[in-house]
């Protein structure tokens, strides 16, 4: 079982959150101690001072964890733009170092953690600095998530092969429905194209769902997603 896995999109809004969300319920009902991290997040809501990042709160809700959400969403940004125009408009730089360190503290805490990505694995983080390289600086395996959608096997492409030629590790790919399903060609036949054409196993299909309870995210990855795939690895 890898000390982790870092969930990254094909596009930003693809789902990323209740994926990861799903995947720290579908480990810890395999009994792995599993929690989440988001590392960076913009689009915060602010209450008086203080920046709350919903994804953050949604991942430490959903893993039941005592940390505060300082070590779970480092960096917060309140600017709804990638992390590199976020910051360079509220003059806050994006500590890099940071955030290795409030990783490696939640590693002491978790058999495994599941860190949630911004956007895809080329959104700017810095000058020159990209999500791949974080990556591949907290070296981990890769699960993407992506759409069913007509579009999506260039996309899932384009980011699988780019990844690989970076030297990470897929583990894995989910198809997942943001919204209900169409029953269009694309939908009906891109996850078991994505399977004949990648190297890589399709984890799952995940449906939408308009209820995010416990129970419902619980009983909707051990129907949709294969869990076993990441505790074999």
């Amino acid at each position: 079982m890898p000390r982790g896995f870092f969930i990254t999109g094909t596009d930003t809004g693809i789902g990323k959150t209740v994926i990861t969300g799903a995947l720290i319920k579908g480990l810890r009902t395999c009994g792995i101690h599993a929690g989440g991290m988001k590392p960076i997040e913009t689009g915060c809501s602010r209450v008086g001072d203080v920046l709350y990042p919903s994804d953050g709160m949604f991942l430490k809700k959903v893993a039941r964890m005592d940390e505060a959400i300082k070590h779970i969403t480092p960096c917060c940004l309140e600017t709804p733009a990638s992390p590199l125009i976020a910051s360079e408009m509220e003059g806050i730089e994006v500590d890099i170092k940071i955030i290795k360190e409030e990783f490696n503290l939640l590693l002491k805490a978790y058999q495994t953690v599941l860190v949630e990505g911004i956007g895809g694995i080329l959104v700017p983080i810095k000058k020159d600095y990209f999500v791949v390289d974080l990556i591949k600086e907290l070296d981990l395996p890769l699960i993407l998530v992506t759409s069913p959608s007509l579009g999506t096997i260039n996309h899932t492409l384009l980011t699988v092969k780019h990844a690989v030629q970076e030297g990470i590790a897929v583990s894995g790919i989910i198809v997942n429905f943001t919204n209900p399903s169409n029953g269009t060609i694309a939908e009906q036949t891109n996850p078991a194209l994505l399977q004949k054409l990648l190297p890589m196993p399709l984890i799952g299909i995940f449906p939408h769902l308009t209820n995010l309870t416990d129970e419902i995210l619980e009983k909707t990855v051990l129907k949709h997603l294969d869990i076993e795939i990441l505790l074999r690895q």
